[in-house]
This record gives C-alpha cells, structure tokens and sequence, in this order.
C-alpha cells in the first residue's frame, strides 16, 4: 500500500514508508503554537473552518488526522479544500481513540489507516479527497436554510441578552486609551489578515491610527513592525511578548464575571481592565472604540459574509452581525480601504515628476549668486575632464 504521507524523496516510488511524530491537541488553535514541519497533526475539529485550515497549512504539516468529521453536512465549511489544496493528506472521522495518542509518538499513514511503529493500527478514518470534498459542499449547500434559521433565531436571542449594551453602551469598562475622533484598525488574526495589513502600510503612517490587536491580532501587529495601542480578548492566543508591549489591556470576561484571561494576564503583572460580555472578543473591540468616540473603524481580518459567520461554527457570531449594524457607518473593511487608498500612479509618472522637480531645482539656483557660482565651477571642471579625456584619447592613438 501507499503512504499518505509527503516523502521528502524525489523518487516516491522507491521511498519507504515515512514514520512522523504527532503532536495531539484537542483545540486546533493551540496545536498550531507548537507544530512543526513534517509532524503530524492530531485534532478534534468538527467542521474544520478556513482559519484553523490556514494555521494548519502554514506549519506545513506531513498530514492532519481529525478525529472528527471535517464535513459534517450543516454546511459548506471552507477548512478542507484549503488542505487538500495544499497538498496535504487530510484523514477524517478517526474517532476518539486518536486523541489518546502519546505527543511524539511515530505514526504512519496507510491509506486511511493510523499506524504504530510496531505495526499496529490504531485507528481508521476516511481519506478527503478534493472529489470526495466537492461532493461534500454541494450536499452540505442543502443545510444552509436550516443554519440560516438557527442564526435568526441566536441573534434575537443575543438581542435581547444585550440589548442595554448595544442601544446604550451600558457595561462598557472606563479605559486610558483616548479614542475620541482617532482612526482605530482593529486586526483579527483572521482571513487574510497579513495580506491586509500589508495593503495598509501607507494608511497607517499617514494616518496613525489607534492599533487595537484582538487576541493574536496584537501579535500580527508586533510582526508589521507596530505597536499596538490595545489589546482586546480572552488572552488564550496572544504572546506574553504583546501583553508586555505596553498596550492597554482589556480582558474579555462572560457576563457573569467569569474571564479565563485574567490569571494569565494578572500573573505577568500588567495593567488591565475587564469587559463583561456576551459575543466576541472582536464584538467588544468594536462596541469599544464606537461608545468611546472612534470617527472611524478600519477592521482587519474580521468576518464578512453570512458562510464566513458559520465558518466560525458557534452560535456566538450571530453577535458579529448585530455589532455590525452597531457601529454603522464607522466601520470599514481593510479590503475596502486598500482599493480606496491605493495608489494609481504609474512608474513613468513618477520618474517624470523627479526630472521636473530635479529640472525646477536647477533653473531656481541658476537664478541665484550663489547658484551662478556652483554652475561655473563645475562647468570649469567637466571642462578639465573633458581636455584629460582629449589628451589620453590622442596620446593612444
């Protein structure tokens, strides 16, 4: 049989199957802080979203064992294609046996089956294929009505758990940061974030916005360069880096007090406030810099579309939506921005207006004593060169 797993061989034919270690984690997000190249990725991840998918991707594992199903049919979830795309083997519905798996033990992949490195087979799963994917989406197109309603029916229900906050801004905490009439970019390490912030370079030193990272998105910040302003979440994906940068911090906590984030932060010893919410922690980044007077809010990485919110597979980002009509608008998205901002000057044009501005200079210093000057001097001296270069030429020849 052939081995799943990429051999780093030209010659596949003639390479032995591959053994590679595991590293099993049952939150996909914390599994890619620690993956490295060539190992192999155990998860738990019901309908595997785009994002988890790209986190994957970019640790560029030899395969991804999901213990659960990667398309489970509620809907056309985007994380499988974006890793059978990538060429990487992607086994599906091992069950929870996987998850029992010894972090570092060696496994190999045999068509779709878990191997021991003693030759026993551990567990059994399906091979996603991108026709096996394909025909997965078109039958999981067929739930959308019934997550659609789901939807309808969280958001009423987070209307009305929320309604204080969202009409009135009532529970929003009192922050050191002055937001009043800033530009505020706030980056979620989401879709697209790095190709985003890349595009918004010049938006930023032009207009130095207030940098709010939510979560990992403070770190994305620190890669740019930049220093984020404020960090916004439950601190379960940021570097202790971010949180030592300086930026405020402000931790996202449930509405009955409970914050996961705040031992973390509180044992680094940094400063911090609590926000008390139902939703995201990009929600409360959002409602944030809209009651604390943002004249405009650049979002990065943020969700868009009604497949993008279900990608996010929880109920919660029916909060998403009622943010967005919140804040109004305020709220631009990155890509938006970029095509508005983006400079339409051709490379001629621009070495035009340096002949021109170089042209300008000179005739202005032709005009002046001074200028007069420096031109004859160094008239005299192309002179002098151009006499060395007579007499070399007629002493050669």
């Amino acid at each position: 049989m052939i081995s799943l797993l990429r051999r780093r061989a030209r010659d596949e034919d003639d390479a032995d199957e591959t053994l590679a270690p595991v590293r099993v984690d049952p939150r996909t997000k914390s599994l890619t802080k620690r993956l490295r190249p060539e190992e192999v990725a155990v998860i738990d991840h019901l309908d595997l979203d785009r994002v988890s998918a790209e986190a994957l991707v970019a640790c560029r594992p030899a395969a991804v064992l999901n213990a659960a199903p990667s398309i489970s049919g509620r809907y056309p979830n985007l994380g499988p294609q974006i890793v059978i795309d990538a060429g990487i083997p992607l086994i599906d519905d091992l069950g929870p046996d996987i998850m029992t798996l010894r972090e570092g033990a060696r496994v190999r992949i045999v068509e779709g089956a878990v191997v021991a490195a003693d030759g026993t087979i551990i567990a059994e799963g399906t091979v996603q294929t991108g026709e096996s994917v394909e025909t997965a989406m078109e039958e999981a197109k067929a739930g959308l009505s019934v997550q659609l309603e789901a939807f309808a029916a969280n958001t009423m229900d987070y209307m009305r758990r929320e309604r204080e906050l969202l009409l009135d801004g009532v529970g929003v905490p009192t922050v050191r940061t002055d937001f009043d009439g800033r530009h505020v970019l706030i980056v979620v390490r989401g879709y697209s974030y790095r190709e985003d912030l890349a595009m918004l370079r010049s938006y930023v030193r032009e207009y130095r916005p207030l940098l709010v990272g939510v979560d990992g998105g403070a770190d994305a910040i620190l890669e740019e360069g930049l220093r984020p302003d404020m960090i916004v979440g439950d601190m379960d994906s940021v570097s202790d880096k971010a949180l030592r940068s300086g930026a405020e911090i402000v931790v996202h906590a449930y509405r009955d007090g409970r914050a996961p984030g705040l031992e973390r932060v509180k044992d680094l010893g940094v400063r911090h406030v609590t926000f008390p919410a139902t939703g995201t922690s990009e929600d409360v980044a959002m409602l944030l810099a809209d009651e604390k007077g943002a004249s405009l809010i650049v979002a990065v990485g943020t969700h868009e579309t009604l497949v993008e919110f279900l990608d996010k597979g929880r109920a919660g980002m029916a909060s998403t939506f009622l943010t967005r009509l919140r804040v109004g608008g305020k709220l631009i998205d990155a890509k938006g921005v970029s095509r508005l901002y983006r400079h339409r000057i051709s490379n001629w044009q621009v070495t035009a207006l340096i002949l021109a501005g170089l042209a300008a200079l000179t005739a202005a210093a032709a005009a002046t004593p001074a200028g007069q000057a420096f031109f004859g001097i160094l008239l005299a001296r192309f002179d002098d060169f151009w006499s060395w270069i007579r007499d070399l030429f007629t002493g050669l020849f």
